[in-house]
């Protein structure tokens, strides 16, 4: 499956319109498209920093009346690189997101990383460009 590419990771959050507003205009990311089924009492929302056709984006899906989730703890964490994460840090703070770690280098490497809690607990890892693609303890 040489021509395959990841599309979206779906997760599921309680309160569609909070998450819409956290990832427009918290973590800069544009509304793509949504989705509304009324029949399974659910609706889809599509983020993400380009058009799908460009690159993967996130799919909220709200199952409506549905206020939380048990996050479990096999998920990990959604990864995006960013170009200056100090400043996109402070960014994302003076729009009220939740820095859960500051930016800076990984324990026992020079990758900066900061990570980032969404409304329902998501958690959002920011890594410098420049070293995205490097295994973290470089």
């Amino acid at each position: 499956m040489s021509n395959g590419r990841i599309l979206h990771t779906m997760i599921r959050v309680s309160d569609l319109d909070r998450s819409i507003k956290f990832y427009t205009d918290v973590m800069g990311m544009q509304l793509l498209r949504t989705n509304e089924n009324k029949e399974y009492e659910y609706t889809l929302a599509f983020v993400g920093f380009g058009d799908e056709s460009q690159g993967a984006v996130i799919e909220l899906t709200y199952n409506w009346g549905t206020t939380e989730y048990d996050m479990g703890s096999a998920f990990g964490h959604i990864a995006i690189g960013v170009d200056d994460i100090y400043a996109t840090c402070d960014a994302i703070r003076a729009a009220g997101g939740n820095i859960t770690r500051e930016p800076g280098p990984v324990k026992g490497g020079t990758t900066e990383i900061a990570f980032v809690k969404d409304p329902d607990g998501y958690m959002i890892e920011l890594i410098q460009n420049k070293s995205a693609s490097a295994g973290l303890g470089q």
